[in-house]
């Protein structure tokens, strides 16, 4: 069911986001509707007449601003978290060995106070979040995985 509505998911975003989205101006607007037109058996030109009001493009494109990106509960596991001095350095070695160790996995460096956290991996189900924690723990053992809320943006990787 979940790899349905992930599909479901990516198949929308595919039809509506991954196209750039192009602003189209008002005067090919309405050079487009004042195209000749059939009307019956006759060509007559079209009137067009439009009124715009002057804060109508600034509500759209805040409008466009402030759309939501879906979410999704999905797993990632965690390979570092400290909250001790070296907590800093600590997250960046470990995502540094983590990038040699297994590259072409993402790896997300945190910091959620008081804690640095370093997590890996865009996973749908947590059966996939157990499976890499499987491969990563020789390496990090101490790996666990993690619920988190992820857009769909980050499985675009």
């Amino acid at each position: 069911m979940n790899r349905f509505l992930l599909s479901l998911l990516f198949a929308l975003a595919a039809a509506f986001g991954a196209r750039p989205a192009t602003a189209q101006s008002l005067d090919a607007f309405k050079q487009r509707l004042a195209r000749t037109q059939l009307v019956g058996e006759s060509e007559m030109p079209a009137s067009v007449s439009v009124t715009e009001y002057g804060d109508a493009a600034e509500a759209i494109a805040e409008a466009v601003r402030n759309v939501r990106h879906p979410a999704l509960k999905a797993y990632r596991v965690c390979i570092y978290v400290d909250n001790g001095p070296e907590a800093r350095s600590g997250a960046a070695a470990a995502k540094s060995l983590f990038e040699e160790t297994f590259p072409g996995t993402p790896v997300y460096m945190f910091y959620e106070n008081p804690y640095f956290r370093v997590t890996v991996g865009n996973c749908l189900t947590l059966e996939e979040a157990i499976i890499l924690k499987g491969r990563v723990s020789g390496t990090f053992p101490k790996a666990f995985p993690k619920s988190e809320q992820l857009s769909l943006g980050d499985f675009r990787r």
